[in-house]
């Protein structure tokens, strides 16, 4: 079974442990209301050098992949500080077996990279977004995300732009910059 669907998404990567102040702010002090109990779990990317467009990961039996339809531009969201934004199509097939899906040889060929993550998620206002922490070659990170889906452009920049500003004005936190703003491809040529 496959499913597709276009998104709008803003992500900070921040190398160590996540701060204390950070969690307490998602825990307690987030608008919207919280989606499930936190959840642990292990994706595995494909790691392809010098491709930011490009996302292709395992996640739970099925395969999904990301293709960056545009970047959409730096913009300032309140307590939060600077990020970029990007409109992403997502496909993914699910796979009950993860057999037909597996590379031959399993995940040793190739460039394939473990990522270990602890993620709790908020819904506020049509926007999805999480806070995790990350395990990636016995380095600690973490990562605020924001996410939409975009049905033939339903939800426009602006209330995607509003959405996380107003988020931001309850963050607690060092103010997150847009160097730090990337999608997973972006940070794995990082830590890989």
């Amino acid at each position: 079974m496959t499913n597709d669907f276009i998104t709008l998404e803003l992500r900070w990567f921040n190398r160590g442990i996540l701060p204390t102040q950070v969690n307490d702010w998602f825990a307690t002090d987030c608008p919207g209301e919280t989606l499930g109990l936190p959840e642990t779990r292990e994706d595995i990317y494909l790691y392809i050098p010098d491709c930011p467009y490009l996302n292709i990961k395992f996640r739970q039996g099925s395969l999904e992949v990301k293709w960056r339809k545009a970047e959409l531009g730096m913009r300032q969201f309140g307590g939060f500080g600077e990020g970029s934004i990007e409109q992403w199509i997502k496909w993914s097939c699910q796979d009950s077996t993860s057999e037909s899906l597996m590379p031959k040889g399993g995940l040793m060929q190739g460039s394939w990279v473990q990522v270990k993550k602890a993620r709790s998620q908020r819904f506020y206002q049509e926007i999805t977004y999480e806070l995790t922490q990350l395990t990636v070659n016995n380095e600690n990170w973490w990562t605020i995300a924001f996410e939409a889906l975009v049905e033939v452009d339903t939800m426009n920049l602006e209330e995607f732009d509003q959405g996380i500003s107003e988020i931001g004005q309850t963050y607690q936190g060092l103010s997150l910059q847009n160097h730090q703003s990337c999608a997973y491809p972006t940070w794995l040529n990082q830590v890989v």
